[in-house]
């Protein structure tokens, strides 16, 4: 008992670590709130501020606070605000744009009379359309010529450079053939997009007709054109057809002609060339000819009748895989079609590039489209600002035809005038876009994800870059494909550019297809520059003769070839006249000798090229045989590149009567 009491006066004395001590219930009081008033305890007041944030415990301590402390600041920012609110669109003046929906309800409530007017008004858009595409592309027979060729606006009798063959000769006959043609609208605007030769002239983003009226018509008063000029943009120079809907006529091979008279008609500027070539043509006066290009009818029919389903269509699916099919249709076949030979041979095209486009535009469709259009009431914005857009987007040959740039490449946007300027243009505008749609994003507490997938498309791009031996190559197509993500909610603005996205995705598939997104070197730079190796020529030795009945002539030399070529090309007047090899007897390739009769008082021009196997690289700029017998040398650089696997393409000779 003596020890119990002993140990319970221990106990009480020195009490174990965390025991506690023993209160009436009486001797409780409730905690006191904290006030403004409250003293800190002393270890509060010594600590360190960054030790006084909410808990102790930092997941990466080998971070700055400070770096730590605004980036989470920045990423509550771009969580955005709690609750998120998504975006809807309230109509402006809802009687009005709602309308239409009341009406349906009220005439036509039941699904099954719903569907059926929807069928008949595809049936009579069909119908419409329809008749009068067959009217667009029939034509009569014009007297014995035949039934018109389809030519597209940059047919012409003779490619580019060497592309017709030694002497010409894949072009021939030169003279002594007639055909009747159909040009369509709006060919005035075509252009070369890589430098074409004319002799000295180098012609680039420009018409491509070379000659006119003759200066003394008291020979031939007819239009006299070089063979290689554009076709349509010659018919319309001389007055054949008009640009705005085309039109048929007859033209003939007149053979070689020694003057090219430059002049200014019908809103097109011609190429004066003061030499001779061995193909010209000229156009048939008096021909009648009915045929008509309807594009500009056939796009007034498409948006009326694209705009009456959006105004009274509220289904997304329905009006977005109706509206796709249509403008798709429209552009393939009547405002910018492909090249093709027939119609049988264009709707094979269109049907081809169709079936892909409508996968990618399910994909559109599901994860941007569906959540931009889904309830939305305002009918008439809708029909302004998506139809509006999606119509502006896909004429992009009409729309944004006056942006110089043709192609979205480094060596396009270091020979066309302005393009750099207009991409700087362009980018600020894009900037622009994208930091509203970065805050309209946060509002929906969207942001981080889609943050994410940009991340991941701008890796992939780089990746792309990365790749050796290949160039990226953005088409309007893949700019729709990659901003299109970035428009999946319902503002105005959105409505606006997903439709213009989307427009330029139609254009760029009904027109070109499903381009690669990455391109070989020569793939990329086609029949331009390729800044090869270029002959140099020693200086020509002149023989002149004042005799009537002989002939002078000028022979060029060169040293021996590199190993890494095996010979040399000559263009005469921008026609191949010479290919010497290397194991050609009795001089290797090693010379060239070109006459000129006493009565041709004109400057002769001269081209040269090395040769690997027997595909041509790069052409010097053209050396002058003056008419006077002087020899005028080549300025540095190169002039244009032709490949010779060319010959053939875009060349009518195959198509005459």
């Amino acid at each position: 008992m003596a020890m119990a009491d002993r140990l319970s006066d221990e106990e009480a004395a020195h009490p174990a670590p965390g025991a506690g001590t023993r209160t009436s219930i009486g001797s409780l009081e409730p905690p006191r709130p904290l006030t403004e008033n409250t003293t800190a305890s002393s270890s509060d007041l010594s600590a360190p501020r960054f030790l006084q944030q909410d808990g102790t415990y930092r997941k990466y301590p080998w971070i700055p606070t400070r770096v730590e402390r605004y980036s989470k600041a920045v990423a509550r920012w771009v969580k955005g605000p709690e609750p998120p609110r998504r975006h809807h669109i309230k109509p402006w003046f809802p009687k009005v744009q709602e309308a239409p929906i009341r009406f349906l309800d009220t005439y036509v409530p039941k699904k099954k009379a719903r569907l059926a007017l929807l069928l008949f008004f595809y049936l009579c858009w069909g119908l419409t359309w329809g008749l009068m595409m067959r009217y667009s592309t029939m034509a009569a027979d014009i007297g014995s010529y035949g039934q018109p060729v389809a030519i597209d606006c940059g047919a012409t009798f003779w490619s580019s450079g060497n592309s017709c063959g030694l002497q010409g000769s894949d072009c021939r006959p030169f003279e002594g053939q007639s055909l009747a043609f159909r040009c369509p609208a709006s060919c005035a605007g075509y252009k070369v997009l890589n430098p074409r030769a004319v002799g000295t002239q180098e012609i680039n983003y420009a018409s491509l007709v070379i000659g006119g009226p003759p200066e003394n018509k008291t020979v031939d008063p007819r239009a006299t054109y070089r063979g290689d000029s554009f076709l349509c943009q010659a018919a319309i120079h001389a007055g054949v057809i008009n640009d705005s809907e085309g039109g048929c006529g007859v033209v003939s091979k007149n053979g070689a002609a020694s003057s090219f008279t430059s002049s200014q008609s019908n809103g097109i500027k011609s190429i004066g060339f003061d030499s001779h070539f061995p193909l010209s043509f000229v156009f048939q006066p008096d021909i009648t000819c009915s045929a008509k290009d309807m594009r500009w009818p056939l796009l007034a029919v498409s948006v009326i009748y694209t705009s009456i389903l959006s105004l009274f269509v509220t289904s997304p699916s329905v009006f977005f895989f109706t509206v796709f099919t249509t403008v798709f249709i429209h552009v393939g076949l009547a405002s910018d079609p492909p090249t093709h030979s027939s119609m049988l041979d264009l709707l094979q095209t269109l049907v081809s590039r169709y079936l892909p486009a409508m996968f990618v535009a399910f994909v559109f469709y599901t994860f941007a489209v569906c959540r931009t259009l889904r309830n939305l009431t305002a009918q008439v914005e809708k029909t302004i600002l998506w139809l509006g857009g999606l119509w502006v987007g896909s004429l992009t040959n009409y729309t944004f035809d006056f942006i110089p740039i043709q192609r979205l490449t480094p060596h396009d946007l270091d020979q066309q005038p302005g393009a750099k300027a207009a991409l700087a243009f362009i980018a600020i505008i894009l900037l622009v876009i994208v930091l509203q749609q970065i805050w309209s994003f946060r509002g929906e507490g969207r942001l981080p994800r889609y943050l994410a997938f940009y991340a991941l498309l701008i890796f992939g791009i780089i990746i792309c870059i990365c790749i050796p031996g290949l160039n990226l190559r953005i088409h309007h197509y893949i700019l729709a494909i990659l901003l299109i993500p970035g428009t999946s909610m319902q503002t105005r603005p959105s409505l606006l550019y997903q439709g213009i996205l989307l427009g330029l995705f139609i254009n760029g598939i009904a027109r070109w297809g499903f381009d690669s997104l990455l391109q070989t070197e020569a793939s990329l730079l086609d029949d331009a520059q390729h800044n090869s190796k270029l002959p140099s020529v020693l200086p020509p030795a002149i023989k002149l003769t004042t005799t009537p009945s002989a002939n002078s002539n000028i022979t060029f030399t060169w040293p021996d070839l590199d190993t890494d070529f095996d010979g040399v090309s000559i263009l005469v007047n921008d026609v191949e006249r010479f290919r010497g090899f290397v194991d050609d007897e009795p001089r290797n390739g090693r010379g060239f000798m070109w006459e000129r009769q006493p009565d041709l008082d004109v400057n002769e021009y001269f081209r040269f090229a090395f040769m690997q196997g027997t595909a041509t690289l790069d052409y010097t700029k053209a050396g002058t045989w003056t008419k006077e017998g002087k020899w005028v040398g080549m300025a540095p650089g190169p002039s244009r590149r032709v490949k010779r696997e060319e010959v053939g393409r875009g060349v009518l000779g195959r198509a005459e009567r």
